[in-house]
């Protein structure tokens, strides 16, 4: 059986930024910091939280002690001019002993260039010493224990939660990652066990939406073991489609997790 991932009773923790820079030509990561940060229970794989963040125009950030489970009505409690941004991340990397998370935003323009999206335009603009907070929500990937090989698609934005699950995945485990990103340049060493295959989608059609090429490229699989398991995540059309594809080839609905971290 697979197990529950979940925090019964999230915790906030406050940080600060400690340095910010681009990692890939469309990847901006932000390195924080703080005393709070040596107690995050990382659990490796796909962790995630709420990031909560000064939205653009915003000089003060303004967040009281959210916990628990019902931190969302406090967080809407918030006077909208001082209500901070909340968006979704993964932990790129945690170094409890420096007291350091790294997260990674896939950074967002327009037609002329400009940077959109609350969360782009603040990891591309904060100084060291600014502040900010994450609310614990767990892991997503749910591999039972019994599964056989993975297969695991994603674009861009489930790209640290790839580098993270592969990292955490049992040097035995084998399986296929089917990895989209938007230029050649955002390729990456992945380290994973080796009886993991990782193919690289690189889209460079800036005219595609994000999670077609992933979605065709595992559309061209014909053939999945029923006793895997199957982990899709990104645009909600890849997210979707894929795991309908991958019912359909037999693997069962309990042996899938997928989730649409944004839509188009």
């Amino acid at each position: 059986m697979a197990r529950i991932r979940t925090p019964d009773n999230p915790q906030l923790f406050r940080a600060t930024v400690i340095r910010s820079g681009l990692v890939t030509p469309s990847l901006q990561r932000v390195t924080i910091g703080g005393d709070s940060l040596a107690d995050f229970p990382w659990m490796g794989y796909d962790h995630w939280f709420r990031l909560f963040m000064r939205k653009p125009g915003q000089a003060l950030f303004t967040l009281p002690d959210l916990t628990g489970a019902k931190w969302y009505k406090q967080w809407l409690a918030i006077p909208e001019d001082l209500r901070p941004h909340c968006a979704n991340y993964t932990v790129a990397d945690y170094r409890p002993a420096d007291r350091e998370m790294d997260i990674e935003f896939v950074v967002h323009r327009n037609a002329a260039g400009e940077l959109e999206g609350a969360a782009a335009i603040w990891a591309c603009s904060v100084q060291p010493g600014d502040e900010m907070a994450v609310l614990d929500q767990g892991i997503i990937y749910d591999q039972p224990d019994d599964a056989s090989e993975v297969t695991i698609v994603a674009d861009e934005s489930g790209l640290p939660a790839v580098a993270g699950i592969l990292r955490s995945l049992p040097a035995h485990a084998v399986g296929r990652v089917i990895q989209e990103v938007p230029t050649l340049g955002d390729r990456r060493t992945l380290v994973g066990p080796a009886g993991v295959t990782v193919s690289w989608i690189v889209r460079e059609d800036t005219g595609t939406v994000a999670g077609v090429k992933a979605l065709e490229a595992l559309k061209a699989h014909s053939d999945v073991d029923p006793h895997g398991y199957g982990f899709v995540i990104g645009e909600s059309k890849l997210a979707t489609e894929g795991r309908r594809h991958l019912h359909r080839l037999g693997l069962p609905k309990s042996r899938i997790t997928f989730s649409g971290f944004w839509k188009h």
